[in-house]
């Protein structure tokens, strides 16, 4: 019914035209204005309006443009510092206020987006905003072996490349929350930017876990992280025992008041459950130091490399296999 209503003054319209046309039979009708095509060539109409009012528009923009802009082709100095957010972010990283320095934020992983889709953008921003120039590595491991913490920051250590030339071994699921922490180059020694006193959970004195800056020439001077540590926990302990062995000085953050609020843990121990199993012989090796693994020994495969962008943060996700020797590490597979 309501579609008929619509019609009849469209029928109306049409009859009352045939009555007129009779009325004068020399006077021919005029096509625009009768038929069913009235609508449609209404909308056309307008359509042609709407195009020629663009076309307009977009001739008055390049007008104003062309007038801006100097002799030489170049915008005025104003313009030019209203650049796109993109172009933007380029040119403050290559400003030389940022210092030489450059970061390779190393990301050890497996099954941890939610946590990921949080960190990358946030991390990003907050790295820019202290003028820090760096690249984020999310190493994944896509293997069938239990997680490896220690040998992920190795592969990501030797693919950071060449344009880096200092490192953070960074957990997925700890962001600081106060700018006044430090993230530049640690040019003295590894710095330990979640101390005991300021991570809402490990408070032991030698604990090196979370997050860790170390200087490339650092960290091969430790030979890397030790590989016999696979499920969750140890390697930072082991790994202290590198920095002291290679008689480098281990540096904290001061007059950071923010206490235990200084980081925000979103990880969730109900949902994301840590495989803690201590499997056969790894109960006596856990606390053993490895004098020998690490860099040296590591074997690996990348799978793939995939440029990512996570609310435009840019990072670089490595699939990664890990190897195991099950002869010196059985402990790799769940029993």
């Amino acid at each position: 019914m309501m579609y008929s209503s619509r019609r009849k003054p469209v029928l109306y319209f049409k009859e009352e035209r045939r009555n007129e046309i009779s009325k004068v039979p020399h006077q021919q009708p005029r096509k625009f204005l009768t038929g069913k095509c009235t609508i449609y060539k209404l909308f056309g109409l307008c359509m042609v309006l709407v195009l020629v009012s663009l076309l307009w528009l977009q001739l008055s923009c390049s007008g104003e443009m062309s007038s801006s802009m100097h002799e030489d082709g170049r915008l005025p100095q104003q313009q030019q510092q209203q650049p796109c957010p993109v172009d933007s972010q380029a040119s403050a990283a290559d400003n030389p206020s940022w210092g030489p320095h450059k970061l390779a934020l190393i990301i050890p992983f497996r099954e941890r987006f939610e946590e990921l889709l949080v960190f990358v953008p946030f991390m990003h921003t907050f790295l820019n905003k202290k003028k820090i120039r760096h690249k984020i590595l999310i190493v994944n491991q896509v293997d069938h072996y239990r997680f490896n913490r220690a040998s992920l920051i190795n592969v990501g250590y030797l693919e950071s490349g060449n344009d880096t030339d200092y490192l953070a071994m960074h957990d997925v699921d700890l962001l600081p929350m106060n700018e006044a922490l430090d993230y530049g180059f640690p040019e003295d020694g590894p710095f330990h930017v979640a101390s005991p006193e300021l991570h809402p959970l490990y408070h032991y004195k030698t604990y090196v876990g979370g997050i860790l800056l170390l200087t490339k020439k650092h960290y091969h001077m430790c030979n890397g992280m030790s590989n016999r540590f696979w499920g969750w926990g140890r390697e930072d302990d082991e790994f202290y025992r590198r920095l002291r062995k290679a008689e480098l000085q281990l540096f904290r953050p001061n007059d950071i008041t923010t206490g235990y609020k200084t980081f925000l843990h979103i990880h969730d121990p109900a949902w994301r459950k840590r495989d803690q199993k201590r499997v056969a012989a790894q109960k006596q090796e856990q606390f053993k130091v490895d004098p020998e693994g690490g860099l040296t020994n590591l074997r690996y495969q990348v799978e793939s490399r995939q440029e990512l962008t996570i609310s435009g943060a840019p990072c670089t996700v490595i699939n990664t296999k890990l190897e195991c020797d099950q002869s010196q590490t059985p402990w790799c597979l769940l029993a």
